[in-house]
């Protein structure tokens, strides 16, 4: 079980890969953000895109996934105050098989709260073909080493 204390700045760790199928961009999109080229393949193949394409959220979300099975649930994880910035540099189609990682930036043990501490990181997604389609900044909660 890693905690706070166990994150050192620059440390990499992978988070596993997940295939983007077309039923789930269809059904994520349809019930969170229903815009034509994540929900329709004939009016998606009309747009810039040229096809059907992953919501960013949706996005996001199969990298949460990874998250916690590749990581997160062997930790003392205890949430997080937040996102600093998202991007979505390419899209994400379906047939994607998508490859995650946590890049530890900083950490900050709490003042006020000595039992935990804040990591600093970065999450990113890569494609089957080693473009970047995720970049999240953010921050997780997590406990201390017991004293």
């Amino acid at each position: 079980m890693l905690t706070f204390d166990d994150f050192e700045a620059g440390t990499v760790y992978p988070l596993g890969s997940v295939d983007v199928d077309e039923a789930e961009v269809l059904e994520f999109a349809g019930r969170f953000d229903p815009q034509p080229f994540h929900t329709d393949p004939v009016a998606a193949a009309e747009t810039h895109f040229g096809g059907v394409v992953a919501s960013g959220w949706h996005t996001c979300s199969m990298c949460m996934r990874l998250f916690v099975d590749g990581l997160l649930r062997d930790t003392t994880s205890m949430g997080s105050p937040g996102v600093d910035e998202i991007r979505w540099p390419h899209p994400v189609r379906p047939g994607d098989r998508l490859t995650g990682t946590y890049t530890v930036i900083s950490t900050r043990a709490s003042t006020s709260k000595p039992d935990r501490g804040i990591v600093n990181a970065v999450w990113e997604l890569r494609n089957q073909d080693d473009v970047t389609v995720l970049t999240m900044h953010g921050m997780t909660m997590f406990a201390r080493h017991p004293a």
